[in-house]
């Protein structure tokens, strides 16, 4: 029988979580310097988790000089 492909192991989650553990939470505010060893573990301000946005396809400088000359040659006289 297989595993079904949505029940995947932690480690090989890929998608974006929302939801942060308490150790990743405090790690992110340790890095920001909003908190510091001694201080309460309960009661973590939130902590902006956004999304990297992946970026489209770039034009090269390339690409785009062989399309202006073939731009040039479609006008007609």
């Amino acid at each position: 029988m297989s595993l079904d492909k949505s029940l995947k192991t932690k480690g090989s989650l890929v998608r974006h979580r929302n939801v942060l553990t308490r150790a990743e939470r405090v790690n992110i505010l340790r890095d920001e310097d909003r908190w510091h060893e001694g201080d309460a573990v309960f009661g973590l301000p939130k902590v902006a988790h956004r999304k990297a946005k992946v970026g489209g396809k770039v034009k090269t400088a390339k690409t785009e000089a062989a399309a202006q000359p073939a731009a040039a040659a479609e006008k007609p006289k």
